[in-house]
């Protein structure tokens, strides 16, 4: 399909392909169901043990199998349909959803429960997100439309970061937490119906491994994704971010410091979600790619700062403007390294190299969970946000001095030779521009 409209505006252009169209729209539901569970199964597990180091438990059994599955998902990819991988893992993460909607009903959810449906949930992710990830680009087909592509879908899923704390917060206050359990279950309606409706020409990736062994596969691409400075960088900087133990440590703030209930849980959560969506929406409105390094790091010390600031508030308000920093930085952050990683890696790796910064995020995200807990426990929450903090900020500076020689590396592996004629010939500089800053 070669949809091409000059009707869509730049800032939401990638709406213009229809496949792209029904992804985003049956995201809206199931992205607002998957907050909600997400602040029902943290206030939930907060509730039963009033144990910082349990909720550094919870999330750690959610992140490591993730971690470990996203490997593999990387390497199907990069071999067999992404359209039928992703209706598979959504139907399995629903029924894991439905299970575990229907424990809690029936007066069988326990704490090892929450452990491991979460552990479960972890697994399908570990597989779900990288196939995810390196499938936008046969939704919206065009390069130049990625970047934008990737803001639109981080818009819905920090939309529903907006909404779905906020409805939770107030259900889980009048109705509890099985409400929310049930309503993401169903909500995975929306976007099984989104796919099946989608008609792709690609009955395959655009490039495939299928002849090569699949661990072959994986050390392949992980010795291209660690020998290519400027994606090694890339995911580094990934990895040191999303060891913040930010969402784990939040009830604690919510609960201790600041005085609150679920509702003030949930509104933290959203005002982060909030921040997230106006980053979104920042990255969105840009008409190219170009400059996209220089934000990177800028937005991870827009992070940094925020968290430190926020680790000092007790005043609600003043928390709620800091998590709306937090959120943006958190977003533009991911969202750009996203668009920059999948713009320079080569077809036939990107679903390996996407599985690398899924493992960047799971990785680092459950280890920085189980420290968080146990140095919240030891020296405070605001002790430990305000360590995690100055980390980021010192972590954006280091990449952002590395931004020129990152740029001219990218701009020497995609040069073709004088006799070679490739796609990137007429215009041999679009994913050099990604790392240059916008005022050259």
């Amino acid at each position: 399909m070669n949809e091409k409209s000059t009707g869509w505006p730049t800032l939401v252009r990638a709406l213009k392909y229809r496949n792209f169209r029904l992804f985003f729209m049956g995201q809206i539901f199931s992205q607002i169901g998957t907050w909600m569970q997400s602040i029902a199964m943290g206030w939930l597990a907060y509730e039963m043990t009033g144990s910082e180091v349990v909720l550094g438990v919870v999330s750690f059994a959610g992140q490591i199998p993730a971690f470990l599955g996203a490997p593999t998902g990387g390497v199907l990819a990069d071999r067999w349909n992404r359209h039928r991988l992703l209706f598979t893992t959504q139907l399995l993460a629903m029924c894991q959803a439905l299970t575990l909607a229907i424990m809690y009903s029936t007066g069988t959810l326990t704490l090892p429960g929450i452990i491991t449906l979460t552990a479960i949930q972890g697994i399908i992710n570990g597989f779900d997100i990288p196939i995810r990830h390196s499938f936008v680009l046969e939704m919206v087909e065009n390069r130049d439309d990625l970047g934008n592509a990737i803001a639109l879908n981080s818009s819905v899923f920090n939309g529903a970061r907006l909404i779905g704390p906020t409805i939770a917060g107030i259900l889980i206050a009048r109705y509890g937490e099985g409400i929310c359990f049930w309503f993401n279950g169903l909500s995975y309606i929306a976007i099984l119906l989104a796919l099946a409706a989608m008609k792709l020409n690609h009955t395959k990736p655009l490039v495939t491994i299928q002849h090569q062994h699949p661990f072959d596969g994986f050390k392949e691409g992980l010795k291209y994704a660690a020998g290519f400075a400027p994606i090694r960088s890339v995911l580094l900087l990934i990895c040191l971010f999303s060891f913040v133990p930010f969402t784990v440590l939040l009830p604690v703030f919510a609960k201790i410091h600041l005085h609150g209930d679920s509702h003030t849980y949930g509104f933290l959560v959203g005002a982060s979600g909030l921040g997230a969506f106006f980053g979104a929406v920042f990255l969105a409105a840009r008409p190219n790619a170009q400059g996209l390094g220089k934000i990177i790091g800028s937005a991870c010390t827009i992070f940094g700062v925020g968290i430190m600031a926020f680790a000092f508030s007790n005043i609600l308000w003043l928390s709620l403007i800091l998590m709306v920093l937090v959120g943006f930085g958190m977003m533009v952050t991911s969202a750009a390294s996203n668009t920059v990683l999948q713009t320079i890696a080569d077809d036939d790796k990107r679903g390996r190299v996407m599985s690398f910064y899924t493992m960047a995020f799971m990785g680092a995200a459950p280890l920085g969970s189980l420290v968080g807990g146990i140095l919240a426990k030891q020296i405070g929450a605001p002790n430990t946000f305000l360590f995690s903090g100055f980390c980021c900020i010192f972590g954006a500076i280091l990449f952002s001095l590395k931004v020129p020689a990152l740029i001219e590396i990218v701009r020497q592996s995609r040069r073709p030779a004088p006799e070679e004629n490739t796609p990137l010939s007429p215009n041999i500089e679009p994913e050099p521009q990604l790392l240059a800053s916008s005022e050259k």
